[in-house]
């Protein structure tokens, strides 16, 4: 399987990868690798910062769409601070337990929030 370098720096254009829209940015270009079933090498070099919402978009997305075991197989993580390891391993589990039952998450937040349904 072919793999492919992807250089978040050079997909934000910035040090700080913090907005979900340039999250978005890093999924679809994952997302293209993968559908070409390819595998993506992720290189974090020259990134300050880095939060769960920029995470959630670009890699928590991908267990939405494609198998658990196809993205362990096919995405892989260089040069993460242990900061980043550490949100990553949160968006990765959360993304997981939500794709899992998107239907139970949703009801619960909104009973946590005291929200109904516009009764």
């Amino acid at each position: 399987m072919d793999e492919v370098k992807v250089n978040i720096f050079s997909i934000v254009g910035q040090e700080d990868c913090t907005l979900p829209e340039d999250g978005d940015k890093v999924y679809k270009t994952i997302q293209k690798i993968l559908n070409e079933n390819k595998k993506a090498s992720l290189s974090f070099l020259h990134v300050n910062k880095l939060t769960t919402a920029f995470l959630n978009n670009a890699i928590g997305k991908l267990y939405g769409e494609f198998d658990e075991n196809k993205i362990k197989e096919s995405l892989s993580v260089q040069d993460l601070s242990d900061s980043g390891k550490v949100r990553l391993k949160r968006v990765t589990t959360n993304a997981k337990n939500y794709f899992k039952n998107p239907e139970q998450i949703r009801a619960s937040i909104q009973e946590i929030l005291g929200e109904d349904d516009g009764e």
